[in-house]
């Protein structure tokens, strides 16, 4: 028996992805503790946990409403690789591993809130 968010693909590999950024985030310097590496944290988990909220609720607005919030926790997400890397925190091929899979997962993403109905 599961829940049915755990089905979706979006969930398994923003699940994935909040786990990478965890280990990202351990490379980045103690001054960011508070700053940099919070926020990316707090986002790249914010994306799982949007959709398995919006997927319980009954009316598909609502779904609708929760995608969009894990589609700006994904953006957000992006900005702090950027910021990461400008800071060089991170190499540019880490950046651009971490990138790719943010790009196609947001694809992802907007279709399938865009499938909604």
């Amino acid at each position: 028996m599961k829940f049915k968010f755990e089905s979706l693909i979006i969930w398994q590999k923003a699940m994935d992805l909040g786990e990478e950024i965890l280990l990202l985030s351990k490379s980045f310097p103690d001054l960011e503790k508070f700053n940099l590496s919070s926020q990316i944290l707090r986002a790249g988990d914010s994306i799982a946990l949007n959709i398995s909220e919006g997927s319980i609720l009954q009316s598909a607005p609502e779904f609708k409403k929760f995608m969009g919030y894990s589609i700006r926790s994904l953006a957000e997400v992006i900005t702090c690789l950027h910021k990461a890397k400008r800071r060089n925190y991170i190499t540019d091929k880490e950046f651009d591993i971490h990138y790719s899979f943010c790009f196609n997962l947001m694809n992802m993403m907007i279709a399938f809130r865009n499938k909604i109905k």
